[in-house]
This record gives C-alpha cells, sequence and structure tokens, in this order.
C-alpha cells in the first residue's frame, strides 16, 4: 500500500458558534484519486480553504509528504506558501484573469518556481530571458494536454464555461503539485464536457499526480475514484471504496437520499 500524500487529522474549523469542521481525519495515499462528498453545507469547501491556507484551523493537523520522504506542514502557511510546497486547487467558482490571454492565465500558475527576481525582470540577462521561454513552452504544453492549445490567444473570459474550467486545471499544474485538489469541476458541464474532464483527471493522476475532488456527479465519482470520503455537517461519516461508499446506509440518509438505491444515477 502506498503512502499518505497527505495526512489530515482532528481538523476543526470554528466560525463564531458554527462548527464548520468537527475533528476531522482524512488521508490521502500517493497515486489515487479520491473524492470528498457530501450535501452543501457539509463543511467540504471549508476543508479546502483550510488545507491551501485560505482559512486558518481552530485546531488540527494537516501534513503534506514530500519527495524527499520529509512532510510539510501546512497549518497557518500563507496560500502561495502552500502552493510551493506542492499543493494547488480550483475553485468552486471560476477565478481566471478575463483580461488575460488563455496562455498568459497558464504562465502565472509557473510564477511559484520561477527563480528570476526583480533585478532579472529589469535587466533582462540570458537567465531570465531563458526561463521565460522555458515558461512559455511548459505553458504551451499544460493546454496541449487540456485540449486549449488552439486558442491560447484568445481571451479567457471569450472561453465556453467548459473551457474555462479546464484552463484553470491547467493553471494549477502549472505549479507542478504533488497534490491537486479540485472543487466541482464538474459543475455546469454538458454530458461532452464531462466526459472529457473524466478522461483529463484521469490522465493527470496517470502522471504522477494525487487528486482530491469534490464533486456532485456521483456518475463522476463513482467511475474515477480509488476512495470516497463522505462528509455531513462537518464530520466524516464514511469512507471506503465507490462500491462500499454506494452501499453505505448512513450515505443514503444523509446525502443520496433514502429512497436511492443506486448511487450512480443520482446526482
Amino acid at each position: 500500500m502506498t503512502a499518505p500524500i497527505l495526512e489530515v487529522s482532528g481538523l476543526t474549523m470554528q466560525f463564531g458558534g458554527i462548527r464548520a469542521l468537527d475533528r476531522l481525519d482524512l488521508s490521502i495515499r500517493q497515486g489515487e484519486i479520491a473524492a470528498l462528498i457530501g450535501p452543501n453545507g457539509a463543511g467540504k469547501t471549508t476543508f479546502f480553504n483550510c488545507v491551501t491556507g485560505i482559512c486558518k484551523p481552530t485546531s488540527g493537523q494537516i501534513q503534506l509528504r514530500l519527495p524527499d520522504g520529509k512532510t510539510a506542514r501546512l497549518n497557518g502557511l500563507a496560500p502561495h506558501k502552500v502552493t510551493q510546497a506542492g499543493l494547488a486547487r480550483t475553485f468552486q467558482n471560476i477565478r481566471l484573469f478575463p483580461a488575460m490571454t488563455v496562455l498568459e492565465n497558464v504562465m502565472i500558475g509557473r510564477h511559484c518556481r520561477t527563480k528570476a527576481g526583480l533585478l532579472g525582470a529589469i535587466f533582462r540577462d540570458k537567465g531570465t530571458q531563458q526561463e521565460e521561454r522555458e515558461i512559455t513552452a511548459r505553458s504551451f504544453a499544460l493546454l496541449e494536454k487540456t485540449g486549449l492549445a488552439e486558442v491560447a490567444d484568445e481571451l479567457a473570459k471569450n472561453l465556453s464555461y467548459g473551457a474555462q474550467r479546464r484552463l484553470e486545471i491547467a493553471r494549477a499544474l502549472a505549479t507542478e503539485p504533488l497534490l491537486l485538489l479540485l472543487d466541482e469541476p464538474a459543475a455546469g458541464m454538458n454530458p461532452q464536457e464531462t466526459a472529457e474532464l473524466d478522461r483529463l483527471i484521469a490522465q493527470i493522476c496517470q502522471e504522477g499526480v494525487s487528486i482530491l475532488l469534490i464533486e456532485h456527479d456521483m456518475k463522476l465519482v463513482m467511475s474515477l475514484s480509488d476512495h470516497i470520503f463522505v462528509m455531513d455537517y462537518g464530520r466524516k461519516i464514511a469512507e471506503g471504496k465507490p462500491d462500499e461508499v454506494r452501499r453505505c446506509p448512513e450515505v443514503i440518509r444523509a446525502y443520496l437520499g433514502e429512497e436511492t438505491t443506486d448511487a450512480g444515477e443520482s446526482s
């Protein structure tokens, strides 16, 4: 069994009198696609926000396993430091730079891996120019992977909704993540776009990036996921392989509905 790439223990997030996360324990293994599901308001996006440094958790531990075998404690780190450590994300509500080109949006994702500082930007030495060429080439390669190379020079705001979703994924991949968090990546997509997304996520994982996704499309979740965590009211109520979660009575009651017998047909 592969080692965990992300270990979260006792994670609690308190907003005044509301406990959005309640002593949550999760372990994401290297090389797997994991899903985090649950009803609206279960605390899924709050979990993403805590892990990525947008929110500082009230208590608990968040640790990311690095390629050298050491672990990085993510608690309290600023979002850019979390990204540098190797954890990237997309957002439920798309966050792109609409007045910049598709290629420029991906190039921005390379910022955390660039070496040229202020002086390099001012004096434009050979090292800086070479690094810029490499950034452009790597960014364009990511557009090819996500099926966006033909619109590289288009403004991001002119893309279809599904293409904007894929652009966000390309930008996140530009940071060279060890673990990629996808917050409802299929939201608003038509069936064809969802099928393309399914193939893209599987490809990303096969190339060595572990994935944790929040998603309400149960057909997508059940087809893609190696492991599923289920949340309700800030707590983990179940976890396991798709077939195990599909048949869990507590999951059916909390999320899929009392009358549901096949999670793969729910949405």
